[in-house]
Formats: structure tokens, sequence, C-alpha cells
């Protein structure tokens, strides 16, 4: 295999990275002695991992005292103990008063301009109105946000106290939300009215009186009036704009172990409930120190902007460009209103440095003939794409449409560990349809089913070595058994992600999509069950199974198989039916693309079903080698799906 050099480093370029910069210190720093070369450091940075974070609490001039850096093996090691310290506090320390903190644009807004004074006001203004609530270190507060500059704000307060932040996009309907926020018992939330979308307007009023009616723990709402004709009055309920209007608060934080809970992300909920995925302020400190400067090169001044909403991790770690100094740059409305060139000019008029987005948007971007250089994308030198594996005909594009000297970043990681995994190296060169290197700390391999490393094969994605930003836990899973199946019951004590993974012997890595059943629609994961309780709950429909096929193009196609109840007709009625109820439950992205009536579904001996096999035969699978028949209930339900087309 010898794909196309799209890119090479000028170097001048790798003369003024931070992870040049850091190389260098390292080779010079008396008692590390690595040299500086990439691979070198890569390889000590996983057989000598003690020493490696421990590195970058010197490089990054971290005030911590900490008796030892790990101890214990996966899923419970320990980091720093006795190191205390406060994630949002480290952003303030890297405040940089030149650069605006915040540019924010909205399809109904136009461009927004906080400032690093304006943001600590604000946040100081919110830390003093949740004190007020008696909100303790390691008490929930939650959102129910779209990407605000309200939503970081919200985020920085809490944390600030200690308190565990926690966020779901008003897109997702109410009980989606509740499914989460119920798990972890939240004393506030803050909420929108309303938001935009696509042109029209949408009305979350009734979502959030039943969050707050559902949700008993709560002390307090939270009102923004996002779009102020949906007047909105709550009890308990407090508004934002008068929170606001206290100008005599004090910015404080709160000093906390490094192993404190700092949010909770959600799994897609696959087999049942969404898992609540809790990481740690100084795993995520230390991570998105590293993955910021090492591997994006974001630096001070520069504006980063990544396409997101506050429900994906991805949002989360846009916040941490603070931490580069860097301004971030929020956008909330469609990418696609009123047409697709609406990021591109946002990208050439705010002159952003650094650009991400997920695969499916820049494929949509290609079949709809965008031509974003015609912009003058003169600033931009990153664009980053994550969410799916970009396929080869998009890193062509990239560098024909958007500009022929860009840093292609596709990246790869996910809500387990809010990071990404494997990504970006301003040092090396990009390869079409390649991802540039394994991140610093990361001892990524890809394994076979008998555990045996694989060199230019593909294989499951492992991770060998503990990571700070790897979970703290799961809540309400005291026991760690919900912890250990998520990752652990492959490979006894190696940590097996869920990926097809492939190293390249250049070190590049190719991710062939997801080894298990997890839905990833247009760059989001899905989970199975939440289409299941959605679509089942229909009186027409007596059972149900979902799979998200991708195609070889890099498109996908997702089919929901339906068992009809009896004398139902699957007519263009049921049809709209289905697809209005899981829209009004979830979100636009869990529609599927075709809904196909069929006989019974496959299920298990212990009543599981069978997602990944389904999946093996539209692919063109054969049955004996998608599925060992003596494990089903009813081998039979699988017939109807051989050879079956889906186009």
């Amino acid at each position: 295999m010898n794909n196309r050099l799209l890119w090479t480093p000028a170097p001048e370029w790798v003369a003024q990275t931070h992870l040049s910069h850091y190389l260098q210190w390292l080779e010079q720093k008396s008692g590390y002695g690595i040299a500086a070369d990439y691979q070198k450091a890569w390889e000590w940075s996983t057989t000598q991992p003690a020493d490696f974070w421990a590195s970058l609490v010197d490089y990054f001039d971290l005030p911590w005292t900490y008796s030892e850096v790990m101890q214990g093996e996966m899923p419970h090691t320990r980091w720093f103990e006795g190191a205390m310290l406060n994630y949002a506090e480290a952003i303030f320390q890297r405040a940089d008063d030149r650069f605006p903190a915040i540019l924010f644009q909205a399809e109904h807004l136009p461009v927004q301009e906080i400032s690093w004074v304006e943001l600590r006001g604000q946040v100081a203004s919110l830390r003093a109105h949740l004190l007020s609530l008696g909100v303790q270190p390691g008490d929930r507060i939650v959102g129910y946000l779209p990407n605000i500059p309200q939503a970081t704000v919200a985020l920085l307060a809490t944390l600030s106290l200690g308190a565990v932040w926690s966020c779901c996009s008003p897109d997702f309907g109410a009980s989606s939300v509740l499914e989460r926020f119920v798990q972890i018992e939240p004393k506030v939330l803050i909420a929108v009215n309303a938001y935009p979308y696509g042109g029209k307007r949408f009305d979350r009023r009734d979502d959030v009186r039943n969050l707050q009616a559902n949700l008993p723990s709560l002390l307090n709402t939270v009102l923004i009036p996002y779009l102020e004709e949906f007047a909105l009055d709550l009890p308990q309920s407090s508004s934002w704009p008068e929170i606001m209007q206290n100008q005599n608060a004090a910015l404080m934080f709160t000093q906390v172990p490094f192993d404190h809970p700092i949010w909770v992300l959600y799994s897609s909920g696959t087999t049942g409930l969404p898992k609540a995925i809790t990481h740690s302020h100084g795993g995520m400190l230390l991570e998105h120190l590293k993955y910021i400067h090492f591997h994006n090169d974001v630096q001070p001044g520069e504006r980063f902007f990544w396409y997101t909403t506050t429900g994906w991790m991805m949002w989360n770690f846009v916040q941490a460009a603070l931490l580069a100094r860097a301004t971030i740059v929020l956008y909330d409305g469609s990418p696609g209103y009123p047409d697709m060139n609406v990021l591109w000019k946002m990208a050439a008029e705010l002159k952003l440095n650094h650009f991400g987005t997920s695969a499916a948007y820049i494929l949509s971007c290609m079949k709809a003939g965008i031509d974003p250089a015609s912009f003058g994308l003169n600033s931009l030198r990153s664009l980053g794409v994550t969410g799916s594996p970009l396929p080869h005909e998009g890193f062509a594009w990239v560098y024909e449409k958007v500009k022929s000297d860009l840093w292609l970043c596709s990246i790869s990681g996910g809500t387990d560990v809010c990071t990404a995994f494997v990504g970006g190296n301003p040092l090396w060169p990009v390869y079409e349809g390649e991802i540039q290197c394994r991140t610093l700390g990361c001892a990524m391999e890809s394994w076979d089913e008998a555990g045996q490393p694989l060199t230019d094969a593909v294989g499951e994605m492992v991770i060998t070595q503990p990571m700070p930003c790897m979970p703290i836990k799961f809540w309400n899973d005291p026991d760690f058994s919900k912890y250990s199946a998520s990752y652990f019951d492959t490979y006894p004590g190696v940590w097996r992600h869920g990926d097809w993974l492939q190293i390249t012997p250049h070190q590049s890595l190719i991710i062939l999509g997801r080894s298990d059943a997890t839905l990833n629609r247009q760059g989001i994961r899905i989970g199975t069950s939440e289409i299941y309780r959605s679509v089942e709950k229909l009186p027409e429909i007596r059972d149900s199974l979902i799979v998200n096929i991708e195609q070889e193009d890099g498109t996908s196609v997702m089919p929901l198989f339906v068992v009809l109840a009896e004398g139902v007709v699957l007519d263009e009625a049921l049809q709209k039916k289905i697809a209005n109820t899981l829209r009004t439950d979830f979100s636009p992205r869990h529609v599927p693309d075709r809904v196909i009536a069929v006989p019974e579904i496959p299920y298990t001996l212990s009543g599981k079903k069978m997602e990944l096999p389904v999946k093996k035969l539209l692919m063109g699978k054969s049955i004996e080698t998608s599925v060992n028949k003596d494990a089903m209930r009813n081998p039979a339900a699988l017939e109807v799906f051989k050879g079956m087309s889906l186009k």
C-alpha cells in the first residue's frame, strides 16, 4: 500500500512548533536524555509512562506537589497522589488580554467578541449564584444548551467550585436527556428556552419544564432567554441576565485532588441506558495541555474552531484551546444554512487558524461542489477531521479545494477519553487516507483475536498502558463492573477501544470503522437502544433492529428493520410516523435512511439482538463467518438478510 503524499511540513514550520520545542527540551533536560525524534520519544513515552507524564508537569510548569506519579494497573491506576489543582484555574492563569477569549457567531446573530475580562466577570457572577444555592465540590450542574458563550461560562463556573459539569444539546428530546441527567442527580439545571437551526426556531419550553419536573434533585433552574419571543417562567428558577448583573463577585478556585471528577459524558446507550463516563480534573488538564500544544500546535492568539454541539466531547475539547492562550470560536446553527458555504465564509471573515469538523461534513461539501478556497483562507493552517474515517477522496478534496499547503489532522479518540488517541503530528507528512501518528503517551497497538500485535494488518485497536485521560469511573458503578465490561472484557488488563486499526510501516494509522455495532451517524455515535426504545413504543411495531453500513466511498446507509404488528402494513404514513417519533424523542440524526419490514429479528440465546452479524451479512459476509448459529435463539431469522441490497 502506497498512499499518496499530500503535505510535508517545511523546516521553518517544524522549528516553530510546540512539539519541536518539547522534544528539544527533552533532549537537553537532565534525567530524560531522549533524542529529539518523535518516534523515539513516543516509544519512551509508552514504555516509561511515569517519566513521560511527570515531564509534562515539569514542561508546563504546573505547581504540583505529589508523592508518586502513577500506581496500580488498569483500570485502577491512580495518578499524582497529593497533587491539588483546578482545570478552570489553569485556563485563567493563561489568559492573554491581547486577544479575545471567545468569538461567537450564530445563524441568527452577528459575530460577538468576548474579552478575557468579560469572561472572568461572567464566570465570577455565575459562580457566586451557584455558591448562594449551596453548591459544593462534587455536586452536579447540568446544561441543556446549544454551543453559545453561556455554555462556556457555565462550564468554567462549575469547575471553579469543584462541582461536576454535564451537558446535552437541545436538539435531543427531553426523554433522551432525562435518561442521562437522572443518573447523576444534578442540583442545578441551566437551560435555554429555544434555539435556531436551519432557519427555523425550535421551542424547548415544554422540554425544560419536563426536565425540571422529573429531576427531583434540582434546587434551581437558570433560564437563558436565548430567543426572546419564547417567554418562559418557572418556579424555583433564576434569570441569567439578572445573575450577570452581579458585578462585585470575585473569581476564586477550589483546589481539588488530581482524580476529582470534572465532567460526565455519556456513551451512546447501545446496550441499555447511556453510561455516565466520568473524567478527572488532573487527567483532562494534562491530556489537553499535551494534545492542544503538541498534536494540534495551537499558538497564543490563534483562533481555534470546531463545529460541534455541547453534547459531543469535541465541545469540551474546544474549551481546552484556552489552555494554549488561544481564542475559541463558537458557532451555533446548521452547517448547511443558508447553504454549505456558511462555515467557510466564517473561516475567512474571522481569520481562523484551526478549523475542525467531521468527515461527514467534508464529504457533504465535496458532493455539493463547494469551493472553500474561493473565500481566501489565508490564515488557515490546520484542518481537523474526526467522527468517522475520512476516505481518500475526502483527503484529496481538502488539498484540491480548501488549501494546498494545509496541515490536515485526521484524528480519532472519543467520549471515553475526551481527546484523541491518534491524530496530528506537525513534524510528519500527511498521506492520503491516513492518520499521522499515535499520540505521545498512548501505547496503542493493533491486535488479533489471540492478543498478538499485528504489523501492517487490520486488528482490534488496543491500549496497553494506562493514561490519565481514561475515565476515573462510570457514575453509579461502584464495583467497576460496567467499566470493566466496556473496555477490558476482551483482553484482560488491556483497553479495547472498539475500532478496526491498521498501523502502517511508516507508523501512520488507518481506522476502518467500528468493530462493534455502535451507530456512527454524521460523526456522532448513536446507541441502538435509543432507537429501539423510541420505535418499539409504537403499537404498529413489534420489534426492530438497526445497523449503520459504511460504504467504500466514505458515506454510510442506516437501515431500520421492523417486525410489524399483525395486520399492519409498512406504508408511507407509518414510515413518516417512525421518522417523526425518532426526531421528536431524540434528534434528526436518529432517523434511518430506510425502513424495511422483516419476519423476525435474530437473537442470541441470552436474548440480545444480533446487530453485528446482521451488519456483516449486509456487507456481503457469509453466515458461516458472521455468526455462531449454536449461540442463536432463532437461526432462521438471519436468512432474510443474506444477499439483501440496500441500494
